[in-house]
């Protein structure tokens, strides 16, 4: 229903302006897989304290038309991309190594974001890669109040609007988790998931996203 009402509102022209749909069959195997780890003293040094090691799915320059992958996604609501998208992190998994009894987390929006946009975008994501994967899959999170748009914030107005912003909803945390995301920019807000995680009791927590500037 949702395909059929966005086909009417904005008709389906690919990430390269074909039209009739959202991604053709180049544009698919453009969007390659070249999986960067970030390790903890990377991370540290970048102002993330709470995420442990950070893993994108393939860079900008690494997969053509991957930036406009993302966009369409995200901000034309175009939930199909998830799976090609998704496949970027399931193909970044053997990088990161998974201790026994890793759980998936996607970062949750605030209930009005989502209605909004139909979707939560890392929700999707994970769900493809716990179909693929086998691995467990739990929305921990929630978001307790809007935070407005992170992209055109800097990384200290970032953090301030992301204070107390998340809570977990689960009774109990398992000692590793994977956040789940579609980009990092600063990584305020998985940081901000991740601290929110280990004070519930995780003792290890990871992010998978599909791409990291």
């Amino acid at each position: 229903m949702w395909d059929i009402l966005l086909d009417l509102l904005l008709p389906r022209r690919s990430l390269t302006g074909v039209p009739g749909v959202w991604i053709t069959d180049e544009e698919r195997k453009a969007l390659r897989s070249f999986p960067v780890r970030l390790e903890q003293n990377v991370l540290r040094q970048r102002g993330i304290h709470f995420v442990d090691r950070l893993v994108a799915g393939s860079t900008y320059d690494h997969s053509p038309y991957l930036r406009s992958a993302l966009h369409t996604f995200k901000y034309g609501r175009v939930r199909s991309l998830s799976q090609d998208l998704g496949m970027l992190l399931v193909n970044a998994l053997p990088i990161l190594p998974l201790p026994e009894g890793s759980v998936l987390c996607p970062v949750p929006l605030h209930v009005l974001r989502r209605v909004s946009r139909g979707f939560n975008q890392a929700d999707l994501l994970a769900r493809v890669v716990a179909t693929a994967s086998g691995l467990p899959y739990d929305q921990m999170l929630r978001r307790s109040r809007a935070t407005g748009h992170q992209a055109w914030r800097s990384k200290e107005e970032r953090k301030t609007a992301l204070a107390k912003a998340f809570r977990c909803a689960v009774p109990v945390v398992p000692r590793s988790v994977i956040l789940i995301d579609d980009i990092a920019t600063t990584g305020a807000t998985l940081d901000a998931c991740a601290e929110v995680l280990k004070a519930a009791g995780a003792e290890r927590v990871a992010a998978l996203v599909v791409a990291c500037a």
